[in-house]
């Protein structure tokens, strides 16, 4: 947890150096439970209207893979659009970020979900916050609700986060899980044993090194050229 709180406040900081006009990108990997990704997501400083500590995604790119179902080096397209939904349980209301979203599925999804896979496309380098009332699962990248993406054909990716502690063993801070669904039918469901990341705190830092380094050659153009001007 604190090698994850690290990298989060580094990446914070980044962003606040390069201010609004660069965006960041960040590959994230995963594997198991016979599905795999490797995603490139892009996004800058605009956050969720309840926390400010998740930011939103704003693009991605990649492939993704699932020998459950017969699924080789899918591209992935495109985000699924954010619909700013409404928690079916109302106790969520104040707790579920304002990007809260759903997905409708005609058949196959669990009683509990009312017919959606829920997803926020939002992306937490400081570790997720709770996001739910009745369940306590926190402090990954991606939080419970997860980043949703297409693959083409109607079908779209959830990979999501169980929380810190949450995995097949206690100590796991790592394991998420991921449904393939499209608008009639799940797929292929893996509700735990897939094991994502992002690079560690050093590769944060030479990414925000960077970022600071071309707003302030940006910085420095513009003062030039105003200089000029006068």
């Amino acid at each position: 947890m604190k090698k994850t709180c690290w990298a989060g406040v580094l990446a914070l900081a980044g962003m606040a150096l390069v201010g609004q006009v660069h965006a960041a990108t960040m590959p994230i990997t995963f594997n198991g439970g016979g599905v795999s990704g490797s995603l490139t997501i892009t996004f800058g400083t605009a956050t969720d209207a309840l926390f400010s500590n998740a930011f939103e995604i704003t693009g991605i790119s990649g492939s993704f893979s699932d020998s459950n179902i017969g699924v080789a080096n899918a591209a992935v397209s495109s985000l699924v659009p954010i619909t700013h939904s409404t928690p079916g349980d109302p106790e969520n209301l104040g707790v579920a970020p304002n990007d809260f979203s759903q997905f409708a599925v005609a058949t196959g999804l669990p009683p509990i979900s009312n017919g959606f896979i829920t997803y926020d496309n939002l992306f937490w380098p400081g570790g997720a916050s709770q996001t739910a009332f009745n369940y306590p699962g926190a402090g990954n990248f991606l939080d419970i609700y997860g980043l949703m993406f297409s693959i083409g054909g109607g079908a779209v990716v959830d990979l999501f986060s169980n929380g810190v502690g949450f995995g097949n063993n206690p100590g796991d801070t790592n394991v998420f899980g991921v449904v393939v669904a499209n608008a009639d039918t799940v797929l292929d469901s893996v509700p735990n044993g897939v094991v994502a990341g992002t690079p560690e705190p050093s590769t944060w830092a030479m990414m925000i090194l960077g970022f600071a380094s071309l707003g302030f050659a940006g910085y420095r153009k513009a003062r030039k050229t105003a200089a000029i001007a006068a």
